[in-house]
């Protein structure tokens, strides 16, 4: 993608083949008009989609008949940046965060297209606390996309009330919004006891191979001796630089194996969140960094990949597994059949739930461990006041809300 517009507007390709286009305007950009162009070139016929912020172009480009590249045509957004005061309160207690905003202090914004970073859950909806006068989230703060940051004495926990459109949309003119809010808890608080960013190890039963237990742990070397202190999560890594990971089962029935069947890198500690970034998917390596080290036992699977772009598009990212154990040395089970291509599939599948009746091998579980972050050479320190924001043909607001001490 070619682009042009002001200082430090930049562009990023994710996992869906889609470039997204971000710019963060300062202070002395209210009350200004920044141009966005961009064209896409590309080497194939392929759809190509381009995201500016939330406003969607789809190409079918057509091949210049000199070079073979494919190229769309020039297209530009009037960027008006303004500032604009949201009222908000929020309040801060052991084990949720709290925040109230004034319906009156955003008119024009449609209600019902407010949302959490992560809403998948029930228990994330904004409908649920709101009333005529005010929009009301009461946020877990280990739910509803809620992202962990530290410093030396606290503990950050920081989430957000943002508009959402129709996906069906091509373009948006609604008025975006963009409310941010944190808490800060000191790490000797009560909040320590109560949260912890590292996840737990998984114990499951299962009839035939009795109680089990997975534990998905973080190494600082491909020599895998000692693990990552739990208490330093979130993990900070280097853009290329190597993430040792090892799942491990233990199981109280002797002679069985461990299979991973997938593993993927999310923002959000959700199976079901979209997009994701696949890693190994039906047994076989899809990025190409994974590095597959030799374990000790049958019942260990250590593997490694180069720190990515991904975490950076996100605050944080969390590594999610679907793994299984299996009759060790039975030709029948999904472990012996290793890495299946995506053609397979269907009959595989099929073969999984008739052998699972013979009791060779167990369900799938889902495993997990994050937060990583992608190692900044700089940090802000900011954490309140106003910010501006963009808009697209209206505007886009960003606001930090203060904190409130724990009550």
């Amino acid at each position: 993608m070619i682009i042009s517009g002001p200082l430090n507007v930049s562009k990023h390709r994710n996992t869906h083949n889609e470039f997204v286009i971000r710019w963060t305007p300062v202070s002395d950009d209210v009350g200004d008009h920044f141009p966005i162009c961009f064209a896409v070139e590309a080497a194939t016929g392929s759809a190509v989609t381009s995201r500016q912020t939330t406003q969607h172009y789809h190409y079918h480009a057509t091949p210049s008949s000199q070079s073979g590249i494919y190229q769309s045509e020039m297209r530009c957004v009037l960027v008006d940046v303004k500032m604009e005061q949201v009222k908000a309160h929020v309040i801060c207690s052991e084990s949720t965060m709290r925040v109230e905003v004034e319906k009156s202090s955003f008119s024009g914004l449609h209600e019902d297209h407010l949302r959490l970073s992560d809403p998948s859950n029930t228990a994330c909806s904004l409908q649920r606390h709101s009333n005529s006068t005010h929009i009301i989230a009461v946020v877990p703060l280990n739910a509803c996309g809620t992202q962990i940051e530290e410093d030396d004495e606290n503990l950050i926990f920081k989430n957000e009330i943002t508009t959402f459109d129709n996906n069906r949309d091509l373009i948006t003119r609604k008025h975006l919004l963009e409310v941010q809010f944190y808490c800060k808890y000191p790490k000797r608080g009560n909040v320590s006891l109560s949260f912890t960013a590292h996840r737990k190890n998984v114990t499951v039963w299962e009839r035939g191979f009795g109680t089990f237990t997975y534990g998905f742990e973080f190494y600082p070397d491909g020599q895998y001796q000692t693990v990552i202190d739990p208490n330093s999560y979130p993990l900070e890594y280097d853009l290329g630089s190597r993430i040792y990971m090892q799942i491990e089962a233990t199981s109280s029935v002797n002679n069985t194996e461990l299979f991973v069947e997938s593993c993927r890198a999310a923002p959000y500690d959700n199976p079901n969140y979209r997009p994701t970034y696949s890693i190994i998917e039906n047994g076989c390596k899809v990025d190409p960094t994974v590095e597959i080290h030799s374990p000790s036992h049958e019942n260990q699977f250590k593997f490694s990949i180069e720190a990515f772009k991904f975490i950076g598009l996100h605050d944080q990212v969390y590594i999610s597994c679907s793994v299984l154990m299996c009759e060790a040395g039975n030709s029948q089970t999904r472990c012996s059949k290793g890495c299946i291509n995506s053609t397979r599939t269907n009959g595989h599948l099929s073969h999984h739930r008739r052998k699972r009746e013979a009791v060779i091998q167990s369900a799938n579980h889902f495993v997990s461990q994050g937060p990583l972050r992608l190692r900044r050479s700089a940090e802000g320190t900011g954490v309140t006041g106003m910010k501006t924001g963009i808009v697209l043909f209206i505007y886009f607001l960003i606001v930090y809300l203060p904190c409130l001490s724990p009550s």
